[in-house]
C-alpha cells in the first residue's frame, strides 16, 4: 500500500545499473547464473560499505529473504511461472492469522492508520505507532482527493466483493503479505515485516470490509 522494500528496490536498482555498465565495457558474452550471483554479492557488498546505521534504520535491513532476493535476481526479466508460484505459494503459507480468529477491527481506526505515513524511517519514533500510507498507492474513501494510482482502486472493495468471510480472510492476508498473491508487488509486506501490529491489520481490514465504512459507500 505504499512502496516496494527499500532494500529490494536500491538492490534491483544496483544490479541493473552494474549490468549495464559491463555492458558498455565491452562485455560480450551473456552473464551466466553464476555471473549474477557474484555480480549481486558484489553489490550488496558495495552497499554495505557505504551505508551506516542510524536511528531504527539499521544494517539488518540490507539482508535479504528468500523473496526479495528471487524478485532482485529476476528484476530485469519476465518472470518464470515456477517462480510465480514459489513466491506466491511461500508467502501464503507463511501469513499469520490471529489466534482468536478476529480479523474484523474498527474501520475508523483503520482510516488512520491508512492515512498515515510516518514510520520505519531513521527519523522516526520506533514507540509511536507506524502507518500504512494506504492513500499514497490507492483509492479508497470518494472523500479524500489526494490519492496515489500506483496500486488498484479499492473503492468499494467489499461492497464489490462481498461481506463474506473469504473476503475478510482475503483482505487480511493480502494486508499481511501482498506477495502471497502478486509476486514482486510493490506492495509493502505489513504483517510479515512486522510494519504495522495485528490490531492494525485487523483496522485496515475492517476499513476494506466493513459495509458502514466509507470505502463502501
Amino acid at each position: 500500500m505504499t512502496t516496494r522494500s527499500p532494500v529490494t528496490t536500491l538492490v534491483r536498482g544496483a544490479v541493473a545499473g552494474l549490468a549495464i555498465a559491463a555492458a558498455l565495457y565491452g562485455c560480450a558474452s551473456a552473464p551466466t547464473a553464476q555471473d549474477d550471483a557474484a555480480l549481486t554479492a558484489r553489490t550488496i557488498a558495495m552497499m554495505k560499505a557505504s551505508f551506516r546505521p542510524k536511528g531504527q534504520a539499521g544494517m539488518d535491513r540490507l539482508d535479504q529473504d528468500e523473496t526479495q532476493r528471487l524478485c532482485s535476481q529476476y528484476a530485469e526479466g519476465k518472470l518464470p511461472e515456477s517462480v510465480v508460484k514459489k513466491i506466491e505459494q511461500e508467502n501464503l503459507a507463511a501469513v499469520k492469522y490471529p489466534a482468536d480468529g478476529t480479523l474484523v477491527g474498527d474501520w475508523k481506526a483503520g482510516e488512520k492508520v491508512a492515512e498515515l505515513g510516518r514510520g520505519m524511517q531513521f527519523s522516526d519514533d520506533p514507540k509511536k505507532p507506524n502507518g500504512a500510507n494506504c492513500y499514497a498507492c490507492h483509492q479508497l474513501s470518494p472523500k479524500q482527493e489526494a490519492y496515489g494510482t500506483i496500486g488498484p482502486s479499492l473503492y468499494q472493495f467489499g461492497k464489490k466483493r462481498g461481506y463474506t468471510d473469504q473476503t475478510r480472510t482475503y483482505a487480511w492476508a493480502k494486508v499481511y503479505d501482498a506477495e502471497a498473491f502478486s509476486a514482486c508487488t510493490n506492495m509493502p509486506r505489513f504483517g510479515q515485516h512486522h510494519i504495522l501490529t495485528e490490531q492494525q491489520i485487523r483496522d485496515v481490514v475492517a476499513l476494506l470490509v466493513d459495509p458502514a465504512s466509507p470505502v463502501n459507500q
